[in-house]
C-alpha cells in the first residue's frame, strides 16, 4: 500500500471515529441524568478531591476518576462533608447534593463526564479497526468500523458516564495485549500487556474473567509449541505484581477507604459485617485479605458488594419476573437489542472466517492451525460469554458490551468480498452494513431504546426488557416538552419513573407516585384524580415494585383491607394536629408502614390496568403518558377485583383493535 493510500485509510477510520464521537455524545443533549451516572461522577470527583474513596466503590475507580476529570479540573462545588450521608457514605443523597444543590449548574459537567465515556468509546473502535485490518485487511476493518461506528448499544453507553464502556475497552485491549506479548516476547510488549491488565482491574470487577482468558490463550500458545512454561508462569507473576502495584496507586497507597484527614466514617453505605455475610464463602476470603490488607479497603469491599449484588436481584424478561435471572436473559438481550442485518453478517462472517483458515493440506492433526490467531478473541467471548449466561444479574444489555468489540472485529471477514471485482457477495454484504446504518439512523437520538424488528421494535421494546436496556431516567427533558404543548390548564400531572435526575430541575410539575430512586425524600401520600399520568416503563413493568408478579387473592384482600384508610393517610400526612392525634392512638411507623404499603398496592393495580391501555404519547419509548379521567382512575383503584378485571380486559381488547 503507497503512503499516500494508507493516509487517506488512517483519515477515512478517524473520521468515521469522529462522528461516532459526535453521534453519542450530541444524542445525550437532551437528555437527563441516568440511574447510575450520578454515583460514578460524584464518586470519581471525591477521588480527585479528597482522597477518598467511601462513595460507590463497586463501580470501578478508573472510570469514576476519569469521567470526573473535568468537573475536578474545573474545581466544582461539593456539598458540605460534615453530614450524616457523608459518614455513612451514601453516594445517592450526596450525589444529588452534588448535583442540585450547591447552586452550580450540573449539566456541563455532566456532558462533560459523557464525552470523556465517548473518548472510551472511540479507542475501542481504533483498536476494533485495528485488529480487523490485521486479520482481514483494509476492506474488512471499514466493515468491522462501521458496524461498531453505528452500533445502537455503543452509542447509548458510549455517551454515559458509566463504566461498561472502559472495561469493554481494556478487556479487550488486555487480551489482545496478552496474546501479543506471549507471541512476540520481549521488555516492551510484556510492559504494554502488564499496564493494561492493571488498568483493567481498576476499570470494573468483572476484570477477574481475564485470568481464565490469560489461561486460555497461554494453554493454546503452549499447545502450539511455541513456548515455554517456565516463561509463562513468571510472566504471570510479573503481570500480578503490576497490577498489584497499579491497585494501589488508584488508591493512593493507603488501605483505609476513609481519609483520616476528613470528618470520620461511621460506615460504608452498607455495613462490612452485613457483606461479609450475604457473600459466603468469598465473602471470607475477602474478609481475610482485608484483615491482614492486602489490597486497598475500598477495593475488597467494591469486590464483596458485587459479588453480594449478583446473587439476587430483580430482573424484568419478557413479561416474566425473576430474582435469580435466567439462563437465556443476555440470549435474549442479543437477539432483540442487536440489529437484525448485523446478526445476518455475524453467522456469515464466522462461516468465513473459520472456513478461509481451515487447512485441510496440513492433516488430521494441524487442520486447526490456522485458527490459532483467533485465539484471544475466541477465549473471550467463550469466558464472558458463559459467565453473562450464569449471572444472576439481568439487568441489562450493557453487561454485553465487553463481548461486541470481538463480534465487530469477525465481522470484517466479510472484507473479502470487496477485495476482487464486484460479486454478488460484496452487494449483499455492503446492502447489510447500510442496512445497520440505517438501523442507527432511524432510532436516532433515543439509542438505548432499540429494538430490532423481531422484538417489534423500540415501541414494544418494554414489554421484554426494561432497566438499562431502554429506561434508565434518560427521558425527563422529553416529557418537560410534551407536557408543555399538550398539558390542558388546570390539567394534574403524576410521575412515576426510574432515575436520579431531579423532575423540578427540568421544570417538571407533577405530583410524584412511586419512585424507586426515593433516596432524597420521603415518599408523600398522594391522592389520585384525574389528569396525566407518565408512568417510566420500567415503574410500569413493576420490576423493582414490592408487588411484581402476578397480582393474588392474597395482595387484593390486604389492598382492600387498607383501602378505607385512605382519609386517614391523606390526614396524617396533610394536618398536624391530626398527626399528633393518630401518633398516640398508634405507633408512628405503622401509619407510615401501612400508608407506603397501602400506596405501592394502589399503584401495582394502577399499573396493571396501564398495561392493558393504549397510551397518548411515548416519550423517547421509555416514559408512557395516560389521560385518565376520574372514572378510570376510580375504576382502576377503587372498585372491586371482578369489577377490576372486567376493565382490563375491555382495554386490552380495545388496544388490540385499535
Amino acid at each position: 500500500m503507497t503512503p499516500t493510500r494508507k493516509a487517506w485509510v488512517v483519515v477515512a477510520a478517524a473520521l468515521i471515529l469522529a462522528l461516532h464521537f459526535a453521534m453519542a455524545v450530541v444524542s445525550k443533549r437532551h437528555e437527563s441524568t441516568t440511574s447510575d451516572e450520578i454515583v460514578h461522577v460524584t464518586g470519581g470527583f471525591a477521588y480527585w478531591r479528597f482522597n477518598d474513596y467511601r462513595l460507590q466503590p463497586e463501580n470501578g475507580n478508573l472510570p469514576q476518576r476519569w469521567v470526573a476529570l473535568p468537573a475536578w479540573i474545573g474545581r466544582a462545588r461539593f456539598p458540605d462533608l460534615d453530614q450524616d450521608y457523608w459518614r455513612t457514605s451514601d453516594a445517592w443523597v450526596m450525589g444529588h447534593e452534588f448535583f442540585y444543590e450547591t447552586g452550580e449548574d450540573h449539566f456541563p459537567r455532566l456532558m462533560a463526564a459523557r464525552a470523556m465515556t465517548a473518548l472510551f468509546s472511540v479507542m475501542t473502535g481504533a483498536l476494533i479497526f485495528c485488529w480487523s485490518r490485521r486479520l482481514f485487511g483494509t476492506a474488512g476493518a471499514f466493515v468491522s468500523l462501521l458496524f461498531f461506528a453505528f452500533s445502537p448499544a455503543f452509542l447509548a453507553h458510549g455517551g454515559y458516564a458509566t463504566s461498561d464502556v472502559c472495561i469493554a475497552l481494556f478487556m479487550l485491549a488486555s487480551i489482545g495485549a496478552w496474546w501479543r506479548h506471549l507471541n512476540t516476547p520481549g521488555p516492551g510488549a510484556f510492559a504494554l500487556s502488564a499496564v493494561v491488565f492493571g488498568l483493567a482491574c481498576v476499570a470494573k470487577f468483572s476484570a477477574v474473567l481475564l485470568i481464565p482468558m490469560m489461561v486460555l490463550c497461554a494453554a493454546v500458545h503452549l499447545a502450539t509449541h511455541r513456548g515455554r512454561a517456565g516463561a509463562v508462569v513468571l510472566s504471570a507473576l510479573g503481570h500480578a505484581a503490576v497490577a498489584f502495584a497499579i491497585i494501589w496507586a488508584f488508591y493512593g497507597f493507603r488501605y483505609s477507604a476513609f481519609n483520616p484527614a476528613l470528618p470520620a466514617a461511621d460506615q460504608f453505605i452498607e455495613a462490612w459485617p452485613e457483606m461479609i455475610t450475604r457473600t459466603g464463602r468469598i465473602g471470607r476470603v475477602i474478609h481475610f485479605l482485608a484483615g491482614i490488607h492486602a489490597l486497598p479497603e475500598a477495593f475488597l469491599y467494591g469486590t464483596a458488594y458485587v459479588v453480594q449484588m449478583a446473587q439476587t436481584r430483580s430482573a424484568f424478561l419478557n413479561g416474566e419476573y425473576s430474582l435469580t435471572g435466567w439462563r437465556s436473559f443476555f440470549i435474549w438481550a442479543f437477539a432483540l437489542k442487536t440489529t437484525v442485518p448485523f446478526i445476518l453478517a455475524l453467522g456469515w462472517s464466522l462461516w468465513l472466517a473459520i472456513r478461509g483458515r481451515i487447512q485441510p493440506s496440513a492433516g488430521r492433526a494441524g487442520w486447526w492451525r490456522g485458527l490459532v490467531p483467533l485465539t484471544p478473541l475466541f477465549a473471550l467471548v467463550l469466558v464472558y460469554g458463559t459467565s453473562s449466561v450464569l449471572s444472576h444479574l439481568n439487568i441489562g444489555e450493557r453487561h454485553l458490551l465487553p463481548i461486541y468489540p470481538v463480534l465487530y472485529i469477525l465481522a470484517g471477514a466479510l472484507g473479502r468480498w470487496f477485495a476482487r471485482p464486484p460479486r454478488w457477495e460484496a452487494l449483499l454484504a455492503a446492502a447489510l452494513v447500510a442496512w445497520h446504518v440505517g438501523e442507527s439512523v432511524s432510532i436516532a437520538p433515543h439509542y438505548l431504546a432499540y429494538f430490532n424488528e423481531v422484538a417489534g421494535g423500540p415501541a414494544e421494546g418494554y414489554s421484554h426488557l426494561v432497566d438499562s436496556s431502554l429506561d434508565w431516567g434518560q427521558d425527563l427533558p422529553g416529557l418537560k416538552a410534551w407536557l408543555d404543548a399538550n398539558q390542558r390548564p388546570g390539567e394534574t400531572a403524576y410521575l412515576a419513573y426510574f432515575g436520579t435526575g431531579e423532575p423540578r430541575y427540568y421544570g417538571i410539575k407533577a405530583r410524584r407516585l412511586a419512585f424507586i430512586n426515593g433516596f432524597h425524600e420521603d415518599e408523600p401520600y398522594v391522592e389520585l384524580g384525574p389528569g396525566l399520568y407518565c408512568i417510566g416503563a420500567t415503574m410500569l413493568e413493576q420490576v423493582y415494585g414490592a408487588y411484581r408478579g402476578p397480582w393474588t387473592q392474597a395482595l387484593e384482600n390486604d389492598y382492600q383491607f387498607l383501602r378505607p384508610f385512605g382519609p386517614m393517610f391523606l390526614q396524617y400526612a396533610s394536618d398536624p394536629a391530626a398527626r399528633a392525634r393518630l401518633d398516640r392512638e398508634l405507633a408512628p411507623d405503622k401509619w407510615t408502614t401501612s400508608r407506603d404499603r397501602f400506596q405501592h398496592l394502589r399503584f401495582a393495580r394502577l399499573c396493571y390496568y396501564l398495561r392493558a391501555r393504549r397510551p397518548e404519547a411515548n416519550i423517547g419509548y421509555s416514559i408512557f403518558i395516560y389521560r385518565l379521567t376520574a372514572a378510570e382512575v376510580a375504576a382502576a383503584t377503587e372498585g372491586s377485583l371482578r369489577d377490576w378485571s372486567m376493565l382490563i380486559e375491555r382495554s386490552a381488547s380495545a388496544a388490540a383493535g385499535r
